[in-house]
């Protein structure tokens, strides 16, 4: 393998876990925002996900704008 190969196959596992890492962020995010608003993941539609998020990206921005 060439010295190129051997750095495309280092980036590639690289950037895998890069995308595996921001999953998991993701996860624990939700799951924490679902536990402390006291949801129930049975009662979420995927139009309510869509509404709490943009509620939260809202309410994050005005936080932002305050400081």
């Amino acid at each position: 393998m060439s010295n190129l190969e051997k750095q495309e196959a280092k980036l590639k596992q690289l950037n895998k876990k890069i995308k595996e890492e921001k999953y998991k962020i993701e996860q624990r995010l939700g799951k924490q925002i679902i536990s402390q608003a006291n949801l129930e993941y049975t009662n979420l539609s995927n139009d309510q996900i869509k509404l709490l998020a943009q509620q939260f990206s809202e309410f994050l921005k005005e936080k932002t704008v305050d400081h």
